[in-house]
């Protein structure tokens, strides 16, 4: 039986037998659940599936619409109605394709580009199918960042990530505390914080329930010409006596891989990295641009988590002092000082309390707040408010701040 294979073995066997036989059918895969966030700036489609499977995505026109094909799949088990006037959604309708694959076609309420990924089991959750509708607009020309002739005098802006967000709820303690919606309750008391002082304005990567992709938040910092990224999160760990806070910065191995994409990508290359474009350089002197640039952001996000790092030790929340480093994609700005907070462990009860408490939510976003500004006191950038009050300032003469705290002198920063 030399070439045959073991299929065919087993088939001839069967046939000489005088057996029907077939070969087991690949079971179908089920869509249980379709869900929907609608964000300010896109809608994200998630079809929770029974298993693993392979998809395909189109556009049609007239009137516009996203067609999705799921192979071998059916909805059977989905007994509710499904989503419709919610962001980019007009309707959603599923319907059998005739082949074994089932359609869905999302009718759109506005032009929008899809963009589609599976997602492995994760938590509570099983295989899923992410579908994120986002607005088609031209691309914008390159413009230079936070030039000081043109910015002279300005604010310095503070870019807070809420960590997670719509379906994505992060890391959930015992009692049923979700991260997703401790990040955001402590990064919208940290941006009023920062909003009272004076030379500083805070922007927000989210400011509601709604789930960003992870390079989307750095993307909306860069927008808003961020000096500095500042990622809130809530820690979590099998064992539940582990407490305390944490701050990290980007590893090296972390900003290597991101340069490495930048450097690949034409669209990354074509933006801006501390203000100089890279898409007119040739491939050794952008790599030089672009490690000069992640160099220096490197560095001061170092400088910065040790200050964060010191205010939230000084509240008893730091267990282990140093600051980590990881790499976490929220880091990887090639131009922006960038920190990630994991401000407790949400998966400690006594934490997990504290982190439900607004009173403590305020007291971390204090504390951050105080390593935040004591960093940017230091070393402001320049052409800011900040940078004038140092320069203008003798060293008996005390910049006021709004926080009711120690001033801080030209000569120093009080502690």
């Amino acid at each position: 039986m030399r070439g045959l294979s073991y299929r065919n073995v087993i088939c001839a066997l069967a046939a000489l037998a005088g057996v029907a036989f077939a070969l087991p059918a690949s079971a179908a895969v089920s869509v249980k659940d379709v869900r929907v966030w609608a964000g300010p700036d896109s809608t994200r489609v998630v079809f929770d599936l029974s298993g693993p499977a392979k998809h395909s995505v189109m556009t049609l026109s007239d009137p516009e619409r996203v067609v999705i094909d799921i192979s071998a799949a059916n909805a059977q088990e989905l007994a509710k109605s499904l989503p419709q006037d919610q962001g980019f959604i007009k309707q959603i309708r599923i319907g059998d394709h005739g082949n074994g694959d089932l359609r869905v076609v999302i009718d759109l309420a506005a032009n929008a580009a899809p963009k589609s990924f599976p997602v492995a089991p994760s938590g509570s959750y099983g295989h899923r199918l992410v579908v994120d509708l986002e607005p088609i607009a031209a691309r914008a020309p390159p413009r230079v960042v936070k030039s000081a002739a043109e910015a002279h005098g300005r604010n310095i802006i503070v870019a807070i990530d809420a960590g997670h967000g719509g379906q994505d709820p992060g890391s959930i303690g015992k009692r049923g505390t979700r991260e997703k919606n401790v990040t955001l309750a402590i990064a919208r008391e940290l941006k009023r914080r920062i909003d009272r002082e004076p030379g500083m304005r805070a922007v927000l990567t989210r400011d509601g329930d709604y789930f960003v992709p992870l390079r989307e938040r750095i993307l909306r910092a860069r927008k808003q010409q961020a000096d500095m990224f500042v990622s809130v999160h809530a820690d979590a760990y099998h064992d539940r006596s582990v407490a305390g806070s944490s701050v990290y910065v980007l590893s090296a191995r972390g900003a290597s891989d991101e340069s490495a994409r930048w450097l690949a990508d034409r669209e990354n290359a074509a933006d801006l990295v501390g203000g100089v474009s890279l898409d007119d350089k040739d491939d050794v002197l952008a790599s030089v641009l672009l490690d000069l640039s992640q160099g220096a952001s490197m560095s001061a996000s170092i400088d910065a988590a040790d200050k964060v790092m010191n205010s939230l030790y000084q509240m008893g929340n730091i267990t282990r002092r140093g600051v980590k480093h990881a790499g976490f994609l929220v880091l990887k700005s090639p131009d922006i000082p960038s920190i990630l907070v994991e401000t407790a462990f949400i998966s400690n009860p006594l934490e997990e309390s504290r982190l439900m408490n607004p009173s403590h939510q305020q007291r971390l976003a204090d504390a951050i707040f105080a390593g935040v500004r004591t960093y940017f006191y230091t070393s402001p950038p320049p052409g800011t408010q900040i940078a004038q009050l140092r320069a203008g300032s003798s060293g008996s003469t005390v910049i006021a701040s709004n926080s009711g705290t120690t001033g801080e002198t030209a000569s120093g920063i009080s502690q």
